[in-house]
């Protein structure tokens, strides 16, 4: 699994020209779920991502979490962050999730996320999406599940 998190202080997802989800300070996350992935891996995932200390705090550190500026997550479904480009000049997706199960197991992370953040948003699953942000920074992490999750084969 994969999540991009770009800190923001403004964020929005429209499907055919309506707004479906947005957020003023928080985090705008790009969800991708690959073949192997599972429940308990995104459960980890989201934890991991809520303890995250990547907000500044009033010197300018990045000392915070989410909760601690009561910050909002809008969260995007991007099956294209398992885009294998290693053959030819045409991606192919082989290593995402099939779209039924990436779809409850995305979900599943808008649940957990909302046991937790009082203001969660998110895009609508297959839609084309137009996504637009105010990336703070710009800081940008990259959390993926083989390096956060998973112990080393």
């Amino acid at each position: 699994m994969r999540f991009v998190i770009q800190v923001c202080s403004r964020a929005d997802v429209r499907v055919d020209q309506k707004i479906v989800g947005k957020i003023d300070q928080g985090f705008l996350v790009l969800i991708g779920i690959g073949q192997e992935d599972t429940i308990e891996i995104a459960d980890a995932m989201v934890e991991k991502m809520l303890k995250l200390r990547i907000l500044p705090d009033e010197n300018g550190k990045t000392n915070r979490s989410l909760a601690d500026v009561n910050g909002s997550l809008l969260l995007i479904s991007q099956f294209t962050l398992y885009a294998d480009c290693h053959h030819g000049n045409r991606p192919n997706f082989l290593k995402a999730k099939a779209p039924d199960e990436a779809e409850a197991i995305y979900e599943h992370i808008i649940e957990k996320c909302r046991e937790k953040v009082p203001n969660v948003e998110h895009g609508m699953f297959g839609a084309e999406m137009q996504v637009n942000l105010t990336n703070e920074g710009p800081f940008t992490i990259l959390l993926d599940s083989d390096e956060v999750v998973r112990q080393p084969k």
